[in-house]
């Protein structure tokens, strides 16, 4: 445990530990819990919050913690970002790319379990709360956490 840190830093050190775990956790139970499989463009929201979970992590026994913080905070926001992407593919504001994805399990034919594998659209809502989807979720979670954690490690300073 790295001591001496602002409280500030401290806080954004948590949360940029807590946000990605709470999203990645959400997006599991999601998928394993109640059947809902990701598609392509859910796998490169999840992607930046591996890599802000672990450079979080590593700024509790690492030093300097405010860049790692920082960093963390960035890969975070940028899953929101691609979120926000997500969501407006959904809502047909914009085009997404043409990539689905089909979850395959182990079989002695793999041909077949491909074909049999149910196909995920990108611009199909499989799931929503309060008239938001998982990736507007995403996008407003990811988003202001980030900008927060990064308001909170500028803040976290000392003056000159």
């Amino acid at each position: 445990m790295i001591a001496n840190l602002p409280t500030s830093l401290r806080a954004a050190r948590l949360l940029a530990l807590l946000v990605p775990l709470a999203a990645l956790g959400g997006a599991y139970l999601g998928q394993y819990g109640f059947g809902l499989a990701p598609c392509e463009m859910c796998w490169w929201q999840r992607y930046p919050h591996f890599f802000a979970l672990a450079i979080a992590a590593l700024s509790f026994v690492r030093a300097p913690v405010r860049p790692l913080v920082a960093i963390a905070a960035l890969g975070i926001l940028a899953s929101g970002l691609i979120g926000g992407y997500h969501a407006g593919v959904e809502l047909g504001w914009w085009k997404g790319l043409t990539e689905c994805t089909a979850m395959v399990s182990g079989s002695a034919d793999p041909l077949a379990a491909i074909m049999k594998a149910p196909l995920v659209r990108c611009d199909v809502v499989q799931f929503a709360f309060l008239g938001i989807s998982m990736a507007g979720w995403n996008f407003i979670a990811s988003t202001l956490s980030g900008l927060a954690i990064l308001g909170l490690v500028g803040s976290s300073r000392k003056a000159k």
